[in-house]
């Protein structure tokens, strides 16, 4: 799923803390968290490719060409470089690493980081779940 998939998201996420809670925090700062969890977490992708391939050719791509950061994100990872298990499993380890921590000084930012974090997996799975479907139904009608 791309970054403004995620961005949308994070607001819904967002605009339903602000519509059901007195936040202990401004709400440019609910806001803020959410979006830079929601989308920031992707982030660790690049940790995966570099650990599934030893390259660090999508950062390098991404230095070169930043454009493809908001533009064309297709183009940063090589294919399989990543793997949809491994980035969803490592968004749920991130999370269950900075949430705990989090709840001792403010249970409500860790609340929010968690339901940010939920929603993120939650479509990843979505999306990965209907790609494939598509996939499936691909293989199947290429071998009638």
């Amino acid at each position: 799923m791309k970054s403004g998939a995620h961005a949308a998201i994070s607001l819904v996420v967002a605009a339903g803390a602000l519509a059901l809670t007195t936040p202990p925090i401004p709400a440019w700062a609910v806001v803020a968290l959410a979006l830079a969890v929601g989308v920031g977490i992707d982030v660790d992708h690049f940790l995966l490719a570099w650990y599934n391939t030893g390259s660090l050719e999508p950062v390098r791509r991404c230095l070169r060409d930043p454009r493809i950061v908001v533009a064309a994100q297709e183009e940063i990872f090589d294919e399989g470089s990543v793997g949809a298990l491994n980035r969803l499993l490592s968004h749920v380890v991130v999370g269950g690493l900075v949430v705990p921590p989090l709840w001792l000084s403010s249970p409500y930012v860790a609340g929010l980081v968690a339901t940010a974090l939920y929603a993120h997996v939650l479509a990843d799975l979505v999306s990965t779940a209907r790609w494939g479907v598509v996939v499936e139904r691909e293989t199947v009608d290429r071998e009638r």
